[in-house]
C-alpha cells in the first residue's frame, strides 16, 4: 500500500530511490510504468492521469517507458540483438528491418559490438545486463524504470553498468528513475530519495 506520495521528475533528471526491501519501491515503479492498475488515489505520467485510463493510452504511456529488471529478463533464446529488438515491437511505427539496424547501434553505443549475435548463455552477467540497458533505450523513450539493475553482478560490473546508464540517459536526454540498494553507484543521481512502509520520507 502506497500513501501520501507526491513525486515530481523532471526531464533529464536521474532520481536514485532507496529504502529497505518492502517499502514499496517496486510497486511505484510498476504503477509509474502501467504495469499494474491505480487503485486510490491520483497518477500522472506525461500529464496524463492513469487512474481508470483507457487500455490504448496505457500502450501509448508503455510505449514511452523503458524498463530494466532486477534480473536481466533476457529469452534465452534469442540472440542480443533479437532480445533489444524485442522493445521495438510496441512501436508500430518502425519498421521491422529496421529493428536490427537499431538494436546493433544500441549494444555498440553500450560496448556489445562484438557480442550482437550471441545467446544469452554465452553472456557474462554484466553483459547481460548491458543488453537490458540496450534494450531499455533503444526505443528512445522518455522515462527509464531501474529496478536494482546492479544487484545480480559483481561489484566492477554494476559501476559499468550504472555509468552506461548514465551516459546513455545524458545523451537520450530521458529521465531515470532508479531503485537500489547499492550504496555505490548514489553518485549517479540528482537526487536520492527514501521509501519506506510505502511513503517518501
Amino acid at each position: 500500500m502506497l500513501s501520501d506520495i507526491s513525486l515530481d521528475l523532471a526531464a533529464g533528471e536521474i532520481v536514485i530511490l532507496e529504502g529497505p526491501s518492502g517499502g514499496g519501491k517496486t510497486t511505484l515503479l510498476t504503477l509509474i510504468g502501467a504495469l499494474r492498475s491505480v487503485q486510490m488515489g491520483s497518477l500522472k505520467v506525461f500529464g496524463q492521469e492513469l487512474r481508470g485510463a483507457r487500455k490504448p493510452w496505457l500502450i501509448k504511456t508503455r510505449q514511452q517507458v523503458g524498463f530494466i529488471f532486477q534480473h536481466h529478463n533476457l529469452l534465452d533464446c534469442l540472440t542480443a540483438w533479437e532480445n533489444v529488438g524485442t522493445s521495438l515491437r510496441l512501436h508500430r511505427h518502425i519498421p521491422k528491418r529496421a529493428y536490427r539496424p537499431r538494436a546493433v547501434a544500441m549494444l555498440n553505443a553500450v560496448g556489445l559490438g562484438d557480442k550482437v549475435d550471441a545467446y544469452p548463455e554465452r553472456l557474462s552477467g554484466g553483459q547481460k545486463q548491458r543488453v537490458a540497458i540496450a534494450r531499455a533505450l533503444v526505443s528512445h523513450p522518455k522515462l527509464v524504470l531501474a529496478d536494482e539493475p546492479t544487484s545480480s553482478v559483481d561489484s566492477q560490473s554494476g559501476r559499468d553498468v550504472v555509468d552506461i546508464m548514465q551516459r546513455l540517459a545524458r545523451e537520450e536526454g530521458c529521465t531515470v528513475l532508479l531503485v537500489t540498494h547499492d550504496n555505490r553507484i548514489l553518485d549517479m543521481a540528482d537526487r536520492i530519495l527514501h521509501m519506506e512502509d510505502g511513503r517518501l520520507v
